[in-house]
């Protein structure tokens, strides 16, 4: 999985910028310069240090009195664990540091124009039971999706077999009127769901070049004939991961397609205060938290997975980290940084000895 003349990452905090605003990769410069400043970050991932930091688990808080301890209504145990004060407490004191900078956008309408495009046409709403919700590719937002035409109507209910129209029957809020955009935010219930950034990036590598048609022919034929020295003949379906990660290190964040853009350019969580962030680890979990906060049907259930469906486990994770280039990585970490600090998730384990094992 080796790939060519992969350019090396300053540590002074030189970032690449392609946008035309200057103020693009303000946030990401900002938290870069927190974090990898001293140069300690680069030196703690070599270690191996940052990995063996474990986030708890991420769930809803059992002192909120919306959860209504109803978890078994929709099947979902809701177990005892003291480690969430532990990971919220480390999520909020991040996410108000980072969002707290003056330079930061406070609201949409503080972003650049595309910016603002972006994180409008991934909040999805739902009128009838008033929250807004910002979708990420490749962390259930299908499942999502189909939720909402539920709830609208639309769908019978969430086992219809049919393949799902992303756009059709889902009202966003760029379609709505900056006074109705404004409302909405202000006293609408907004949630997001997140993942770990490797393993969102590796699911949507092993989708999208693995699976779809259309994205070996107009990616991967690129991302073949760009990196490989001798690419010959390619129908873009045999794209390495390290390639895929060095196409990743050359792209313009904000230009990215959504399945691999960081989930901070897509949702914009400074500019819009979400009332809960869930995950991708604790998906049942925290779903049926969200159904029971915007008063969902009890009838309605976050779907099960589907048997097709093939998941990313720790060691296809550990596989694929591990048959890449260690120094591709980490240069690729500070475009993720913000996804991987202000969600609590820790920088992958990439040392000798994890990868030896």
């Amino acid at each position: 999985m080796g790939v060519s003349s992969v350019r090396r990452a300053t540590v002074s905090g030189r970032t690449r910028s392609h946008g035309t605003s200057g103020t693009v990769l303000l946030p990401s410069m900002l938290m870069f310069g927190v974090i990898v400043a001293s140069s300690g970050l680069l030196l703690m991932i070599e270690r191996g240090i940052l990995a063996e930091v474990k986030s708890p688990p991420l769930h809803p808080s059992h002192r909120d009195p919306s959860w209504r301890n109803a978890g078994s209504a929709r099947g979902a145990a809701v177990p005892e664990d003291v480690g969430y004060q532990v990971l919220q407490d480390i999520r909020n004191r991040t996410i108000r540091a980072m969002c707290g900078q003056k330079n930061v956008p406070h609201s949409i309408w503080d972003l650049s124009a595309s910016q603002r495009r972006t994180v409008l046409k991934h909040i999805l709403v739902s009128d009838k039971h008033r929250f807004l919700y910002c979708y990420v590719p490749k962390v259930a937002c299908s499942n999502w999706k189909r939720i909402l035409k539920v709830l609208d109507g639309v769908l019978e209910n969430v086992d219809v077999k049919l393949k799902m129209d992303h756009k059709r029957d889902l009202v966003f809020l760029r379609d709505l009127k900056p006074e109705e955009i404004r409302y909405r935010l202000k006293h609408y219930f907004k949630f997001i769901f997140v993942r770990d950034p490797m393993e969102r990036l590796l699911s949507a590598y092993r989708n999208k070049f693995g699976e779809i048609k259309d994205y070996q022919l107009k990616y991967g034929v690129e991302i073949v004939k760009r990196y490989r020295k001798n690419p010959g003949k390619t129908t873009g379906d045999d794209v390495t991961f390290s390639e895929f990660l060095r196409y990743l290190l050359d792209e313009d964040v904000e230009k990215m397609n959504e399945h691999w853009m960081p989930i901070y350019n897509l949702c914009q969580p400074c500019a819009v205060r979400y009332d809960f962030i869930g995950s991708y680890e604790r998906l049942n979990e925290d779903a049926s938290h969200v159904l029971e906060r915007v008063q969902a049907p009890s009838y309605i259930r976050f779907p099960e997975r589907q048997p097709w469906y093939k998941p990313v486990t720790p060691q296809t994770l550990h596989y694929f980290l591990c048959n890449t280039p260690r120094g591709l990585i980490k240069e690729l970490l500070p475009k993720y940084i913000l996804d991987f600090s202000l969600f609590a998730y820790p920088l992958p384990n990439i040392t000798s000895e994890f990868c030896r094992q």
